[in-house]
């Protein structure tokens, strides 16, 4: 790490720790003014069925607590591993993946009992020391709320890997990601566009350098999906000349298409490291796109249902072109396990209706 780098890292934590010190209070008397409002509200007849603002209001608290102990926690980890020697290193990466898996555990077991979120993989999440011996290229969609969280939980939690994440350089600013995160091998995008390919050469680096139980962790589609995102997707590639791609887009409903520089990147890496490529579809927080429907979802009604597949590093195509149309049609096989998804709950609704 730069000098300069060490200093922006210096002054956003002193911003961001502050900030969140003072937000704890903020967010424990809006739960408390929210469950002595919740009387008033039955008396009036107007009483939310899914008790949303108590819901919401205490998971913030669960939250920011939350980012608050492990910032601590991190700041103790570094104490400990000051003066570590030559496993100085291994040890602090180590001891920052037991605490993001502590800390993931610690949220994803709130938000069962909170908003009572409930995840079905199938097929199931192979047990550790089943993975791929040379590490793996884990390629995920992007939508709803918390997806990232239940994703880096389960590599982490019921895989036994040791996810190393591509994620959105704003993150920084949640101070306990920001310090746990910066221990461990990753990469943060920044808002501008990659032009002279750093974040690309970064991305490919981190798969180059995969061992056995590692996963590098890629959201293609560099933000969630909505359908606002999907249109406008498909129009700048139609203004950028991707004509075949646009076409391609509008065939995909559920998916955003995929932004390929950093995807390329990581498949390179994948296949000189030989890494297998895992893909990952889920549904059941992609309609909450929007803080209404956020609201009226709350509690969940329906699981978050994920699949999976599989592709060994052998059958990544070895010329840009080839692996450009190859990534597409994996991606089209999300869209339509997706649209299979919503198919079936669609007719589910109908037969008990009926």
């Amino acid at each position: 790490m730069s000098c300069k780098a060490g200093i922006r890292d210096v002054a956003r934590r002193c911003v961001t720790v502050p900030a969140l010190v003072v937000l704890i209070p903020l967010a424990c008397a809006v739960l408390i003014t929210t469950v002595a409002l919740a009387p008033l509200s039955l008396f009036a007849g107007r009483r939310e069925r899914g008790w949303q603002p108590q819901r919401l209001a205490l998971y913030a608290v669960v939250y920011l607590v939350a980012d608050l102990v492990g910032v601590c926690a991190a700041l103790v980890v570094r104490l400990r591993c000051l003066g570590g020697g030559q496993g100085r290193k291994e040890r602090l990466v180590a001891l920052n993946y037991r605490l993001l898996a502590r800390l993931l555990g610690f949220l994803v077991a709130c938000s069962q009992r909170i908003f009572s979120v409930r995840v079905e993989v199938d097929p199931l999440i192979p047990r550790p020391g089943t993975h791929s011996p040379d590490g793996m290229v884990v390629f995920a969609r992007h939508a709803g709320p918390g997806d990232s969280i239940l994703l880096v939980h389960g590599l982490l939690c019921d895989a036994g890997l040791r996810p190393q994440v591509v994620l959105k350089e704003f993150l920084r600013w949640d101070p306990c990601l920001d310090m746990v995160l910066g221990c461990l091998p990753h990469c943060f995008v920044p808002r501008h566009a990659d032009t002279d390919g750093h974040t690309s050469r970064a991305i490919g680096a981190l798969a180059a350098r995969l061992r056995p139980g590692e996963a590098l962790v890629v959201f293609p589609e560099g933000g969630n999906f909505t359908e606002r995102r999907r249109t406008r997707s498909i129009r700048w590639l139609v203004r950028t000349g991707q004509l075949r791609r646009a076409a391609r887009a509008r065939r995909q409903h559920h998916v955003l298409p995929p932004r390929m520089a950093g995807p390329l990147a990581a498949l390179t890496g994948a296949r000189g490291a030989g890494a297998d490529v895992v893909f990952v579809a889920h549904t059941g927080l992609d309609h909450i796109d929007s803080p209404s429907r956020l609201w009226h979802s709350i509690p969940l009604r329906k699981p978050v249902r994920a699949t999976w597949w599989s592709v060994p590093a052998r059958a990544i195509p070895p010329e840009r072109q080839a692996r450009e149309t190859w990534l597409t049609d994996q991606w089209s096989r999300v869209d339509a396990w997706i649209a299979q998804e919503w198919g079936e709950g669609a007719a589910s609704a109908r037969t008990a209706s009926s």
